[in-house]
C-alpha cells in the first residue's frame, strides 16, 4: 500500500509517498511561494534533489505538478497515480470536534471550514489542498489528521481559561494543544525503545523547533500540554511570545496604536528568541552570538531554557512523576547546548546527563541520560509524516 502525505501551507505543500508495506518514504518535496512568480518545487528521490522554478497560480496547479514528479518516466517512484491507495492530509485544528483522524467526507469538510476561525493561517490552505486531490484523483479516499485529537484527552480543568465561561460556550476558546501527531509518535515509539508497555510510562516530550510546544503524556494519553487556543502560546519560540502576560499586549496596541493584526504579526513573528536577541529566529545563529560574547544573545537562550525546563516540571506535576524525557524537532534532535541546559535545570529530578552520549547525539535516536540518571533522556527524531500515513491507511482498510 502507499499513500501521498500532504502538508499544506498557505504558499506552500510539502509532501512525502510512502511504502506502508516497509514504512519507507519512497520520495518527498516541498513547493515554495505558491503564487508568486518565484514559486518552485524541490522534489527529493534517492538521494537526488531535484529543483525546478515554475509558476504555479494555486495548490491545483502546484499539485499537478508534484504528481508529475511521482510518476515522472526517468525518475518517478510510481507508474501510475492509481498505485496510490489513500492521501492523509495534516490539519492543525480539530477543535473539540475531532478526537482522532477521519476519512474525509462533505460533512469533514464543512466542520474544517467551520474551525478555520482558529486556525486562520492553517486550515484554510489545508482544505485547498483537500479540493485540489478532489478534482485531480477524485477516486482516491483521502483522510485528514489533526494535530489536536491527540490532546483531547486533557482534564477539563487542564483545558479551560480563567475568562468568562460564556466565550467558551460561544466560540469554544480554549486549550486545544498542537504537535499532537509529533507527540503520539514520539511517545509510542519510546515505549518500542524501552520495551515497555506504553499504558505503563509517564513521558514528557519535548518537541523544540521553530514552533515548540511540551507534552505530559500517561498511560499512552496527553494530560497536559504547552500549546493552548493557538500554535504562539507556551514556550518561547523562534518568533513567537509563548507565554505572557496578556496585558503587555494591549498596553503595547494602546502605545502603538496596533491594530490586532498588527498585534498578531508582533507575537508571531517578531518575538520570542528573535525579540529578545534582536538577530534571529534560529538557535544556531544565537548561539553563535553567544559564542562572540553578545549579552542579548545570551539573554535570550537563558530565557528559552528556563521556560522550558519549566514547563517540563509543570508537566511532571500534571502526571505526579516522570519516567523518561524525550526531545525530539529541529532544535531537540540537533540542539546538544540547549538540551544540556534544559537538563542541568532539572536535576532536582535526579536528571543526569551523559555529556559525551549528548554531544554526540545528532538526529539520530539516542539515550543522552547518564547510567545513574534517576529519569532516562532520550533523542527521538519525530516522524509526523509516517504517524499520518499509518492512520490514512488504517481508516482506508476499514480498521
Amino acid at each position: 500500500m502507499k499513500i501521498l502525505v500532504l502538508n499544506c501551507g498557505s504558499s506552500s505543500l510539502k509532501y512525502q509517498v510512502i511504502d506502508m508495506t516497509t514504512e519507507e518514504t519512497m520520495c518527498s518535496g516541498n513547493f515554495e511561494r505558491i503564487g508568486s512568480e518565484k514559486s518552485f518545487l524541490t522534489h527529493k528521490v534517492n538521494g537526488q534533489k531535484i529543483k525546478l522554478e515554475e509558476h504555479v497560480k494555486n495548490h491545483a496547479e502546484a499539485l499537478k505538478l508534484v504528481l508529475d514528479q511521482i510518476t515522472n518516466s526517468e525518475y518517478g517512484v510510481i507508474k501510475d497515480l492509481k498505485e496510490i491507495d489513500g492521501i492523509g492530509h495534516r490539519i492543525v485544528q480539530g477543535g473539540d470536534k475531532f478526537s482522532h483522524s477521519v476519512l474525509v467526507d462533505d460533512k469533514v469538510i464543512k466542520d474544517i471550514e467551520e474551525l478555520a476561525s482558529l486556525a486562520p493561517l492553517h486550515n484554510p490552505p489545508a482544505l485547498l489542498g483537500i479540493d485540489a486531490c478532489k478534482k485531480i484523483m477524485p477516486d482516491t479516499p483521502m483522510a485528514v489528521v489533526f494535530d489536536t485529537a491527540f490532546h483531547q484527552t486533557l482534564p477539563e480543568h487542564r483545558y479551560i481559561y480563567p475568562i468568562p465561561y460564556e466565550y467558551y460556550e460561544k466560540y469554544g476558546i480554549r486549550k486545544y494543544g498542537a504537535h499532537g501527531t509529533s507527540h503520539k509518535y514520539v511517545s509510542q515509539r519510546i515505549a518500542e525503545i524501552l520495551d515497555k508497555p506504553i499504558e505503563d510510562l509517564k513521558i514528557v516530550n519535548c518537541h523544540i523547533g521553530q514552533g515548540a510546544s511540551i507534552c505530559a503524556i500517561q498511560d499512552g494519553k496527553c494530560v497536559e500540554t504547552s500549546m493552548g487556543l493557538s500554535p504562539v502560546a507556551g514556550i518561547p519560540m523562534g518568533s513567537r511570545t509563548g507565554d505572557i502576560d496578556p496585558s503587555v499586549i494591549t498596553f503595547i496596541m494602546k502605545k502603538e496604536n496596533m491594530t490586532p493584526d498588527e498585534a498578531d504579526i508582533l507575537i508571531n513573528k517578531k518575538s520570542g528568541l528573535l525579540g529578545i536577541s534582536g538577530i534571529s529566529a534560529d538557535n544556531r545563529d544565537i548561539e553563535m552570538a553567544l559564542a562572540e560574547g553578545n549579552h542579548r544573545a545570551k539573554l535570550a537562550l537563558d530565557h528559552y531554557h528556563y521556560v522550558i525546563a519549566a514547563y517540563v516540571a509543570r508537566c511532571v506535576v500534571a502526571m505526579n512523576g516522570v519516567d523518561v524525557i524525550t526531545f525530539t524537532a529541529g532544535v531537540g534532535e540537533r540542539g546538544a547546548e540547549s538540551r544540556a541546559e534544559i537538563c542541568k535545570q532539572l536535576e532536582f529530578l535526579g536528571v543526569k546527563l551523559d555529556e559525551k552520549a549528548n554531544k554526540d547525539a545528532f538526529a539520530v535516536e539516542a539515550k543522552i541520560s547518564a547510567p545513574d540518571s534517576k529519569v532516562e533522556v532520550y533523542v527521538v527524531p519525530t516522524n509526523e509524516e509516517l504517524m499520518i500515513a499509518r492512520d490514512t491507511r488504517d481508516l482506508v482498510q476499514g480498521k
